[in-house]
């Protein structure tokens, strides 16, 4: 990615990253990271030991070994190594003082025992609202510091100043909001290539779409080693001040059993307007009977991966398969299924409503393009068919619906309704109505509740009968 303003080089300065001593800090630091890493939430690798670490490359962006009251603060991309295979790389920003606040003891890393860091306590920086505002002020101004690359969006000027605050819900990444103005949204695990985050929200923006919150700014790294895409480390967008996520709502829908129909409806509009705008704006083709046989057998080929992983499916197979095998049905028909970029991970928690800014009622909006971040990158940036997403959404109603203490005909029939209002809304705005695609609408639930299924067994065993239920429902005959 490139921005509009002319990049502005830092004055080269002795670094402790560069120096002869370079080394020496950061041999110092890694039976520290080895086992701080794995104890960390966005940590992907979990349940498997952690063999060790290579430094990709480190960045001071505030002086690290000055031992004065000014903290430091560097970057790091960290390869790591889990068995034979070389690893995932991950981005971490620590910060160095002679000593920690009471106020940062949870982000302590530990105390390096050798090197020009001897003596300092080493910390994850983004706890420190002074080093977070620090990244802040690198995107203001967009520019070259060692392999990182700052840019920002043509015309946009972000306040300096704004008290940096770390939000703790995230799961795979990290994010810092700034004054209720930004959320600079930092990722963790990271590959080569642009993250979808930052690329399909600059091309909604750029084909004037106000579905997604346009990004600010961004930084990036160059990858060692003659790679030509930089790896994308996190964006700055705005911040929605007064907003409610999807899942939010739907659940005090469910809870005063109240109708959530209309915001359905609106949401499946939001949601075609989105696709209608990716269409435009990036490349499209077209799924025929090759293809789609294709992804029928890989459907079938995944339901079988999870079948010998969570014994609870094995009885529903032959019904689950009946969706894949109607698909290659739809196929040999003549069918086809047009394909383009995708959210890739659309479900109500990413979804924001907010007051619409014309005054006209609410106005949804759609974050969090990352895709499943434990896929790779290159399978998250490939074409893909929208009834994808509008699974993904329809799927987390039910999520929703089994929330509510009583299960029984009023919570089913709150599914159902919104449902349907979801897809209406769609096919108003798109001119594609999901539901009058039975084959591809089925077999893509059906493999979205399969990926379900060894999700929640392999994380979250409580939560396994949410999509056990829909297992059943669509194992059954589809007129049941």
């Amino acid at each position: 990615m490139t921005d509009s303003s002319s990049p502005q080089t830092a004055p080269v300065r002795p670094s402790l990253t560069t120096a002869p001593q370079g080394s020496a800090m950061l041999r110092s630091l890694t039976g520290l990271l080895t086992r701080w890493l794995p104890r960390q939430r966005w940590f992907a690798g979990k349940g498997r030991p952690l063999s060790g670490l290579t430094v990709v490359s480190a960045t001071e962006l505030l002086p690290c070994g000055s031992g004065g009251p000014t903290p430091g603060l560097l970057h790091l991309l960290l390869r790591a190594r889990q068995g034979p295979a070389s690893g995932d790389c991950y981005q971490l920003l620590l910060g160095v003082r002679p000593a920690l606040p009471p106020s940062l003891a949870s982000a302590l890393v530990g105390r390096p025992a050798e090197g020009p860091l001897r003596g300092s306590v080493v910390y994850e920086a983004l706890h420190d609202p002074r080093l977070a505002g620090l990244l802040l002020e690198r995107l203001r101004a967009p520019g070259t510091l060692g392999s990182l690359h700052f840019g920002r969006a043509p015309g946009v000027s972000i306040p300096s100043g704004l008290p940096a605050r770390l939000l703790s819900s995230e799961q795979s990444n990290s994010s810092v909001v700034y004054g209720d103005m930004y959320i600079l949204k930092l990722f963790r695990r990271v590959s080569p290539g642009v993250n979808p985050d930052l690329e399909l929200p600059l091309a909604l923006a750029k084909a004037g779409s106000t579905r997604v919150p346009a990004p600010a700014a961004w930084f990036e790294a160059v990858w060692p080693g003659g790679m030509t895409e930089p790896l994308t480390l996190g964006v700055l967008a705005p911040y929605l001040t007064g907003s409610t996520d999807g899942w939010v709502l739907a659940l005090s829908s469910l809870s005063r059993r109240a109708d959530f129909t209309s915001s359905a409806h609106a949401l499946g509009r939001a949601t075609a307007e989105v696709h209608t705008a990716l269409a435009a704006a990036l490349p499209t083709s077209v799924l025929r009977r090759p293809q789609l046989e294709q992804a029928a057998t890989a459907m079938t080929e995944r339901l079988a991966e999870a079948a010998s992983a969570v014994p609870a499916l094995r009885p529903y197979r032959a019904g689950l398969r009946t969706a894949f095998e109607a698909l290659g049905d739809y196929a040999r028909r003549g069918g086809t299924c047009a394909v383009q970029r995708l959210h890739g991970d659309l479900h109500l928690g990413q979804v924001l409503r907010s007051p619409d800014p014309e005054g006209r009622g609410c106005h949804w909006s759609v974050i969090d393009f990352e895709g499943e971040p434990a896929r790779p990158l290159s399978d998250r940036r490939r074409l893909g068919p929208p009834v994808r997403d509008i699974a993904g959404m329809l799927r987390s109603f039910d999520y929703a619906a089994s929330q509510h203490p009583a299960s029984g005909p009023w919570v089913d029939a709150w599914y159902r309704a919104n449902r349907t209002a979801y897809c209406r809304g769609y096919a108003e705005a798109s001119g594609h109505d999901p539901l009058e695609q039975p084959e591809l609408l089925r077999a893509h639930e059906t493999d979205k509740a399969v990926y379900e299924v060894l999700y929640e067994a392999r994380h979250r065993p409580a939560w396994l009968h949410v999509p056990m239920a829909a297992i059943r429902r669509l194992a059954a005959p589809p007129d049941h």
